[in-house]
């Protein structure tokens, strides 16, 4: 048995149990993928030493692989394989350093963000490219998956936050990779080595196709689709970042051992302008309107959200932990506006923050007086700001509980994230929202949904609750799917801004890439991984039939 073979020279835990194997086959996505092992390693040699067991098995003819996993809260099936599945959580789980002086930190994989940012704040700093499921997820997963989420917007995601990587490659050593140039680069071209190797060849590849792979990049704020090919070498600036084609591509190169992250510091007050939209016409407009006072975040949800939330009220104020009655009469400002105005199609949250208490209030007047001059303009736009950070929390708690309240109180149905994550440019947003819509009010009968986003990047979240039971049903995944990802297409936009590829999307790459640019990505993934050791199905290689064949029905 695999398992067997493997704790002959693994020190960590290797299970094989059908209750350990049953937990490993799901994440947060559709699938469910049972593997043969799954195992815990205590270090790196135990890596090494598994990267040198598969190469071998790999060269004798066997089908095995390695598929690294930390939190699990992926929505693509990203950590999901059938054969070995590497989990970090229980013992690669270390702060290793924090420097205020250096602003940066040294983190393992499996280290859980709740537990890194509860360290981080302990000390006035931030680490700001989170995902929403940042009191569940762990930075290997973040860093695999090119995480990003409210704070995108002000700082960008984590591509713009590694400094350097430690990673066992194909040829069973640790490698630590950072951005080379000069004189550096020059001389690990010319290293005789498996490092050295794929410099040159991935070089050589940018190189030849340097025009080509310029054009590709998603016109797009954000994008984690594809190999960020793009990104590692600039002619201009004579900087090669291999870091920025690792960042994003779910394992699929090597497995992550250690993250040098970049830090900013904390910023110590927060307030809020909260916008009520009649119709989506403006929003384009409205977020240009915005962006000059430098928000932090803009987020949004939809009229469906509300009534979500309208529906729940009670279950919504209890999460919000406090007194029911004052909490409740805290919503009576918007339940009037309601009354005056009707449901807004959308309410947009405008988050501000700042050091200066006083300065902070300010600028958020001066938000607020531009969008009420803007409102004069636009029919349907009320706008009201909040004065205090207690505010804040109910429509904070909206935006980030209403999936989970909605999935929660309706029996019988699956969550389906599959046009989870698409993005345009903002400006598009009036044009291709309401075409989104209609598509999906075409299988009302068979979904219903939410639309929740970040329209300062012009990137929407919709994850419908299906009856994935009937196959009918599942069948429409792909077909949704086909009809959503046309229409970004036809916006230079992108299937992922956030969430990566998978199981998912992959068979979706070459339609928004191209044939030229899928071959690139099959060779990137040859330069790196020849034999095919890790996590194979993911950015190359996927298709529908796999996706289809693994979709799970839990009827919850």
């Amino acid at each position: 048995m695999l398992s067997d073979e493997i704790r002959k020279f693994f020190h960590g835990d290797v299970a094989d149990d059908d209750a350990t194997r049953t937990k490993y086959s799901r994440d947060y996505s559709l699938f469910k993928v049972v593997p043969e092992v799954v195992v815990f390693p205590k270090d790196v040699d135990d890596i090494k030493a598994l990267v040198r067991f598969v190469a071998e098995k790999k060269a004798a003819g066997e089908d095995v692989s390695l598929t690294g996993r930390s939190a699990g809260t992926d929505m693509t099936g990203g950590p999901l394989n059938r054969s070995i599945i590497v989990s970090f959580t229980k013992y690669f789980n270390h702060i290793l350093e924090i420097s205020k002086e250096g602003m940066e930190a040294r983190v393992e994989p499996g280290v859980y963000f709740r537990d890194f940012e509860k360290a981080l704040t302990d000390q006035g700093l931030l680490y700001p490219a989170f995902p929403a499921s940042k009191d569940l997820c762990a930075l290997g997963g973040m860093v695999n998956n090119n995480s990003g989420g409210e704070k995108t917007l002000a700082y960008g995601k984590t591509e713009d936050y590694v400094k350097a990587l430690n990673v066992v490659m194909a040829d069973g050593e640790q490698h630590t990779l950072w951005p080379l140039s000069g004189d550096a680069l020059e001389a690990k071209l010319r290293e005789d080595n498996f490092e050295g190797e794929i410099f040159r060849k991935l070089k050589t590849l940018i190189d030849d196709n340097y025009d080509a792979i310029k054009a590709a990049k998603p016109d797009v704020s954000k994008n984690s689709a594809g190999y960020y090919l793009w990104n590692v070498w600039d002619r201009e600036t004579g900087v090669f970042d291999i870091t920025k084609i690792i960042v994003g591509s779910q394992g699929t190169f090597g497995m992550l051992t250690e993250a040098k992250l970049k830090l900013v510091p904390l910023k110590k007050h927060s307030r809020m302008c909260v916008v009520f939209l009649k119709d989506l016409g403006p929003v384009g407009d409205l977020v240009q309107a915005v962006l000059p006072f430098g928000p932090e975040s803009i987020e949004s949800y939809d009229d469906r959200t509300v009534e979500v939330a309208v529906r729940l009220w009670r279950q919504v104020i209890g999460s919000m932990k406090g007194n029911v009655i004052s909490l409740g009469f805290q919503f009576l400002p918007e339940m009037w506006m309601v009354l005056r105005g009707g449901m807004p199609k959308m309410i947009m949250l405008v988050e501000l923050t700042g050091d200066d208490e006083k300065e902070l209030v300010g600028k958020l007047d001066a938000l607020t007086a531009a969008v009420r001059k803007f409102a004069r303009t636009h029919h349907g736009i009320q706008v009201l700001p909040l004065r205090n950070e207690k505010d804040e929390q109910k429509y904070w708690t909206i935006r980030r509980q209403s999936f989970a309240l909605l999935h929660n109180n309706t029996t019988g149905l699956d969550t389906a994230p599959f046009i989870d994550d698409f993005i345009v440019k903002p400006e598009y947003m009036p044009e291709v929202l309401p075409k989104v819509n209609a598509i999906l009010q075409k299988y009302k009968d068979d979904l219903i949904y939410t639309i929740a986003g970040h329209p300062g990047n012009g990137n929407f979240h919709i994850i419908p609750l299906m009856n994935l039971k009937e196959e009918r049903v599942r069948a429409l995944i792909p077909k949704i799917s086909e009809e959503v990802y046309r229409l970004v297409f036809q916006y230079r936009g992108s299937i992922t801004a956030e969430h990566n590829d998978g199981i998912i999307r992959t068979p979706y790459l070459e339609s928004m890439y191209g044939p030229e640019i899928e071959r690139l990505f099959v060779e990137v993934k040859k330069i790196f991984d020849p034999e095919g050791i890790f996590n194979p199905g993911k950015k190359v290689g996927g298709d529908l039939a796999y996706s289809e064949a693994h979709i799970a029905a839990t009827g919850s």
